[in-house]
C-alpha cells in the first residue's frame, strides 16, 4: 500500500480510500474498524490512520464515541438544520435526540456599540447577556451568547431560564411572539476556549452565527452569536426563481 501512494500524501489518499469504502459499503452508524486494523488492512503507520481519522472527524464523516469506537455519521439526516430552525431544543427532539443546555452565565450589561446596533438600541441601554452551552446526547454542540432588551424582559432570571426553553418564555411569559429571525452564517475554525467547551480539536471547523429575531411588532427582542460544530450541523436553503 505504502508504494501505491507516490503523488499524494498518504494520510490524503487514506481519506480518499475510506471516504469510498464508506459510501459504497457502509451505512450511517456503521463501526469502522480500529485503528490497529485500519493499520493492517491499508498497509500504513499507526500516524497516516490517525492522520487520516482525523481529517473525516473533521469533515464530519465519522464521529467517534469514547471508549466505544469510531462511526460513520449520517451527514443527510443526523445534522440540524439551521436554517429557519427557531428552537434548539425542538430542532434536537425531531431528530431523536435528547437536548440539553447549560448556562454558563447570565448578567446584566450595558450595550456597547456593536450590541446596540444589533439590537436596535440606543448606546449604553441595558441588555441581559445569556452564556448557553447546548448538548445533545450529551454530546456538546453549540455555544450561545445570547443578548435581549431588558425593556422586554423585565421579570426574566435564572430561575425562569431554567424553567423551559426560551423561545416558550418569550411567549407564553413575556407575550412576545417570534414572528421572524434573520441569520448570517459563515466557517470557520475553533479557538481554544471554544474548542473546550465543544470538546473538539483547536482549528477543527465550525459554524459562526449570527441571529436577529423579531416579535410581531418588528422589534428586535435577540440578537445571538454562536459558535456551532460544523460536523453536527449543516446549512440547507431553497432558491426559487420567479417568472
Amino acid at each position: 500500500m505504502e508504494n501505491a501512494f507516490k503523488n499524494k500524501a498518504l494520510y490524503h489518499q487514506l481519506v480518499d480510500l475510506l471516504k469510498k469504502r464508506m459510501e459504497t459499503s457502509m451505512i450511517p452508524h456503521d463501526k469502522l474498524p480500529s485503528e490497529r486494523e485500519l493499520t493492517t488492512q491499508y498497509g500504513v503507520s499507526r500516524t497516516t490512520v490517525r492522520l487520516a481519522l482525523q481529517e473525516l472527524e473533521n469533515d464530519g464523516y465519522i464521529y467517534r464515541r469514547h471508549g466505544k469506537g469510531t462511526f460513520v455519521s449520517d451527514l443527510k439526516k443526523d445534522a440540524a438544520d439551521i436554517a429557519g430552525a427557531y428552537s434548539f431544543t425542538e430542532q434536537m427532539k425531531s431528530l431523536g435526540r435528547n437536548p440539553e443546555t447549560r448556562i454558563l452565565s447570565f448578567e446584566k450589561i450595558e450595550a456597547d456599540k456593536f450590541i446596540s446596533q444589533h439590537l436596535n438600541l440606543s448606546l449604553g441601554e441595558t441588555v441581559f447577556k445569556l452564556s448557553r452551552l447546548r448538548s445533545a446526547d450529551r454530546e456538546p454542540l453549540m455555544i450561545e451568547d445570547s443578548y435581549l432588551p431588558v425593556k422586554y424582559f423585565l421579570t426574566l432570571d435564572d430561575q425562569l431560564l431554567r424553567s423551559k426553553p426560551l423561545y416558550d418564555l418569550f411567549s407564553e411569559d413575556f407575550d412576545q411572539t417570534v414572528r421572524l429571525a434573520d441569520e448570517e452564517l459563515y466557517a470557520s475554525v475553533a479557538a481554544k476556549d471554544d474548542a473546550k467547551q465543544l470538546m473538539i480539536p483547536i482549528g477543527a471547523p465550525v459554524l459562526h452565527l449570527a441571529r436577529q429575531t423579531y416579535n410581531m411588532k418588528n422589534e428586535i427582542i435577540e440578537f445571538t452569536l454562536s459558535v456551532a460544530r460544523a460536523d453536527q450541523f449543516h446549512y440547507q436553503i431553497r432558491h426559487i426563481r420567479n417568472s
